[in-house]
């Protein structure tokens, strides 16, 4: 599956000639899906605006994570996304997939030869559950590998933003479970200049392929919605978010504008006890 390693927005938008290619594929890619696929796996695009503590989004993740299985004879993959300038999986510079202590579930802190520095935040539990779409969605991918990263407290990527390129924190490989699913214990990342507060993630066929940085066989990202992401970015520490927060939406995000149903992570919790985002991610 081809993939996508162009730099999404970090502090500079490179303009509408650069979102075109991407987003005019993911649009393909749904037309041809056709709207026969019912229902997509997904959350709902309904967000709760009340400060409360959990996100009413709705997705399949509870049934995938029960192992009830859907009534769909298909459903549609999980999205193709950008990887994003910072992936650090060896297509743009440094590769931490092959560093000893990457397979691990807590990413809070950098591993191996780093700086050994830990990321602050406020407390995230991330849940995969990767389902296999040909099979409806109903069929858990035991064995698979979900390599996951995504910026920090600041919106800093270790291995690439100043200040941090000698740390390697929030990133991490898991492998799935019997039920599909993997868990990585992090903090709640940053909005940062002109991208939507996001999660980034590859899919492996196995352990071995996410451990040798090769066969990717899915790239994409897991939205955070809006209500959490205003009370987390209340909180101290995360004060730039609220500003750069304030000038975006989903639907004019360069990655989610086309949609982001299959995206968009159901979360719970609260500040105080942490939260849990929970996804199902068709392959």
């Amino acid at each position: 599956m081809h993939r996508h390693h162009d730099d999404e927005v970090h502090e500079h938008d490179r303009g509408l000639s650069y979102d075109l290619p991407v987003l005019a594929r993911r649009r393909m890619i749904r037309l041809m899906a056709g709207a026969s696929l019912v229902p997509l796996v997904g959350c709902s695009t309904n967000e709760d605006t009340s400060a409360s503590a959990t996100s009413s989004s709705t997705s399949s993740s509870s049934a995938a994570s029960s192992g009830s299985s859907s009534s769909s004879a298909e459903c549609a993959e999980i999205p193709e996304e950008t990887a994003g300038p910072y992936p650090g999986d060896g297509s743009n510079g440094v590769n931490v997939l092959k560093e000893s202590g990457v397979v691990r579930s807590d990413i809070t802190t950098s591993f191996g030869d780093s700086a050994g520095g830990t990321a602050e935040g406020v407390p995230m539990t991330i849940t995969l559950t990767v389902v296999d779409a040909a099979s409806g969605c109903g069929t858990p991918k035991e064995g698979a590998a979900v390599y996951l990263w995504h910026c920090d407290r600041e919106g800093r990527y270790s291995l690439y933003s100043e200040g941090v390129t000698e740390e390697n924190y929030l990133r991490g490989v898991q492998e799935t479970d019997d039920k599909g699913q993997v868990t990585f214990t992090s903090i709640f990342p940053a909005c940062y200049q002109g991208r939507w507060p996001h999660i980034h993630f590859e899919v492996y066929g196995s352990l071995a392929d996410a451990t040798a940085a090769t066969s990717i066989t899915n790239t994409s990202q897991l939205a955070l919605p809006k209500d959490v992401c205003d009370t987390v970015y209340a909180t101290d520490g995360y004060d730039q978010s609220v500003q750069n927060l304030g000038q975006l939406s989903l639907e004019t995000d360069n990655i989610f504008s086309d949609g982001y149903d299959q995206q968009l992570a159901t979360v719970t919790g609260s500040v105080e006890q942490g939260y849990t985002a929970t996804l199902t991610v068709p392959v």
